[in-house]
């Protein structure tokens, strides 16, 4: 839909007292407008706070709010959400209340009972409009979206976090393009540690700002490494009070995805709506397993609930760890197991991938001619080829006069340090 970001979920607040509302809408829009999340609040008093926190693209306000003022109601919306655009429903006999509403700052407003196709041409009319999505005016609208590999495994101690760091700065060495690498560990952080990085900025100064959200924000949040890696650090879990909520995740994952040609994830243990959220925005999800029998049954399963969600099988590889360790199942036998290929094969070396860590020096920039470092430079370069051929003329983001938006950020920051 117009509007949008590539890749993100439509976002709606139905603000009503009358649980029918929400019906309503849903089968009004049921079919008609792609993949949408619909948020119901019946209470209008906690509208603005649970605006803030969903950060919608669009608020349906019905007109049943009991004695709610209305036009207050509206300032205060626009004040917690202000990226949001506002949109009455009401009966056609209160136009009185549907002026009001707009002088008060909605959009527009469409009758009551709700017509499938006046819902949706003023759904597409607002969001379509450039005030709606003004934060993100500056990237542009013909800018290809990055490809977002997330890295996950059924237990820890697989070496997904070194999987995902050293894939990342491959992928930067191999294709000299901008990366993101997300850390997306909340339960149990280590990418600021592996990486011997200030843990100064982490996600959460950027909560609080989601709906003033802008490149020029997640980059002055962002960590960079000498790699020449960009590093979102997770907080520590005891500053993390509230999990982040898929909403959260959709509109930070997105503005990355349009930033960066790749965005590179490490995603923690629970597999909950948050971990769900991140895996919704993959391009491909990328499971690290050993060669033990504990992790192959945990694998199975994993796959399992991935595979129930809707998840494609192709969307899914299996990179096996610490392949060639001693007394390790063959790689025969797990494929045989798991019913699927392995994607790659990265070889024992357990001293050098601790000493590593320990420094945190990444062994991709301490030890590049090493069998492991060869090997994720192999599997970035899958992914490159992975890239080629879904979409040949794929080059990462670029502008219209053929350099990096990400760059110019880079160019602009310069600047402004330069004369500070």
């Amino acid at each position: 839909m117009a509007g949008l970001i590539p890749g993100e979920t439509l976002r709606m607040l139905l603000v009503s007292v009358e649980e029918n509302v929400r019906d309503e809408v849903t089968e009004a829009l049921t079919g008609r407008i792609g993949e949408y999340r619909l948020y119901w609040i019946s209470q209008p008093d906690l509208a603005p706070l649970r605006a803030q926190d969903l950060i919608p693209h669009v608020v349906l306000l019905d007109n049943a709010l009991g004695n709610a003022d209305v036009a207050g109601l509206i300032r205060q919306l626009q004040t917690r959400a202000p990226g949001a655009a506002i949109l009455m429903l009401v009966p056609a006999d209160a136009m009185e209340m549907a002026q009001q509403a707009v002088l008060a700052g909605a959009r527009g407003f469409v009758v009551k009972p709700l017509q499938a196709e006046d819902l949706e041409a003023s759904l597409r009319q607002l969001l379509g409009r450039p005030a709606a999505v003004a934060a993100y005016s500056e990237i542009g609208t013909e800018i290809q979206p990055g490809r977002s590999v997330v890295f996950c495994a059924p237990k820890g101690g697989t070496g997904r976090t070194t999987l995902a760091i050293n894939t990342a700065i491959s992928l930067h060495q191999v294709t000299g393009q901008p990366v993101a690498l997300v850390d997306a560990d909340y339960a149990a952080p280590a990418i600021d540690v592996a990486l011997n990085l200030p843990g100064q900025r982490t996600v959460l100064d950027l909560l609080p700002r989601l709906a003033r959200l802008d490149p020029d924000l997640i980059m002055g949040v962002m960590m960079p490494h000498v790699s020449g890696v960009q590093v979102l650090l997770a907080p520590p879990p005891a500053d993390l009070s509230n999990p982040i909520s898929l909403p959260q995740v959709q509109q930070i994952l997105a503005l990355l995805k349009r930033m960066f040609p790749w965005v590179v994830v490490d995603l923690g243990l629970p597999m909950d709506e948050t971990a769900f959220a991140f895996l919704d925005g993959a391009d491909r999800i990328v499971m690290s397993v050993l060669p033990e029998m504990v992790g192959l049954r945990n694998t199975r399963l994993m796959m399992d609930l991935l595979h129930e969600r809707g998840y494609p099988d192709e969307r899914v590889w299996l990179v096996l760890n610490r392949a060639s360790m001693k007394g390790g199942i063959p790689v025969s036998d797990i494929e045989e197991r798991l019913r699927v290929s392995v994607q790659q094969r990265i070889p024992d070396d357990q001293a050098l991938a601790t000493h590593s860590v320990n420094r945190g020096v990444p062994l991709t920039m301490s030890h590049g001619r090493s069998s492991l470092a060869r090997s994720f430079k192999s599997f970035s370069q899958s992914l490159i080829e992975d890239v080629a051929r879904e979409d040949p003329t794929w080059q990462g983001v670029q502008t219209q006069s053929g350099s990096s938006f990400l760059d110019r950020l880079f160019r602009r920051s310069k600047a402004v340090e330069s004369q500070s």
